[in-house]
């Protein structure tokens, strides 16, 4: 599966898919504004009222036994076809509440735990075959709307505004693996995330695993908190690391003065901030997306901690 391949499916899906056709025509008219942030970075924001689903998901223990999964064959719409990929291991879906003029999901064809340990190599192959996406993962913890099943996601890459940011800011290499990979540290911007880059997919998970033995694991958690972009370059892959301490931002919610329904994951923190409510994207500006950054994200003195010790 290439990206022209999946171009296509997609296409297909939108004729054949009354829900996902209306979904995508929707994206047509959502209003869409720019916010300037520290160090260079300008990120988007969408006002996207088919996200509410996604935004306000219960994704409690209690909430999740409750509901049949959405990503698991049995239980997907008739009109929702599936494509085997990554060795017929996972299943590219298009995804009927897009944020991205081009959304998959590409969940595992079993229903397996949302966890990133041991997978990295599978989300490396998915970016470099499918150019010109970025493929993206949302810890059970940080955005995932279905933390029960294992998936990723994917949507064109020119939609995220972090990916140009961090070619244009300096990265700091805190550690080099033996067949040329590189894991760097962007500390210029607003957000601190780690960068991988390598010229394989092997490669890129070996340097990952460094990384994610590093971080911590919060008490009651079954891996470190993170949100993960992967897409492909001239190189080989870049995979973008970000670390999470907390789950929505402590002013989560629809109701009183100052709350927004905000649930930022991967494309959030990736440079386009999605408000399924229009009273929140009129009011979303720069002090509160960084109000946001500072509540969800690791410091610089926890973040250089871990670089210390990937480096080992």
């Amino acid at each position: 599966m290439d990206s022209a391949a999946a171009n296509t499916f997609i296409a297909a899906q939108k004729g054949e898919w009354p829900l996902a056709g209306r979904n995508f025509a929707a994206l047509d008219g959502v209003r869409v504004k720019d916010v300037a942030l520290p160090g260079g970075w300008t990120v988007r924001v969408q006002f996207n009222p088919a996200r509410i689903v996604s935004s306000g998901a219960k994704v409690d223990a209690k909430a999740i036994a409750e509901r049949p999964c959405f990503l698991c064959e049995a239980n997907r719409p008739a009109e929702q076809r599936g494509i085997p990929v990554v060795d017929g291991r996972y299943e590219l879906l298009v995804n009927p509440f897009p944020i991205f003029p081009r959304h998959l999901t590409i969940p595992d064809r079993t229903h397996t735990l949302q966890l990133i340990d041991g997978r990295m190599a599978d989300m490396a192959s998915l970016a470099m075959a499918l150019d010109g996406y970025v493929v993206f993962y949302n810890g059970p913890r940080c955005g995932a709307s279905a933390p029960d099943h294992m998936h990723f996601q994917a949507g064109n890459a020119d939609f995220l505004t972090l990916p140009a940011a961090l070619e244009d800011t300096e990265l700091e290499t805190v550690a080099t693996g033996a067949d040329g990979a590189t894991l760097a540290l962007s500390a210029r911007l607003p957000l601190r995330c780690f960068v991988i880059d390598a010229g394989s997919a092997a490669a890129a998970a070996a340097m990952f695993g460094r990384l994610y033995a590093a971080m911590p694991v919060p008490e009651g958690q079954p891996e470190p908190m993170m949100n993960v972009l992967a897409y492909a370059t001239p190189a080989g892959v870049r995979i973008v690391v970000i670390p999470r301490k907390r789950h929505r931002p402590s002013f989560y919610g629809t109701e009183g003065e100052g709350t927004m329904l905000l649930s930022p994951a991967s494309v959030d923190l990736g440079g386009t901030f999605i408000t399924p409510l229009e009273r929140d994207f009129d009011a979303l500006d720069a002090p509160t997306i960084l109000r946001v950054l500072d509540e969800l994200c690791l410091s610089d003195t926890e973040i250089r901690k871990i670089a210390a010790d990937a480096a080992l």
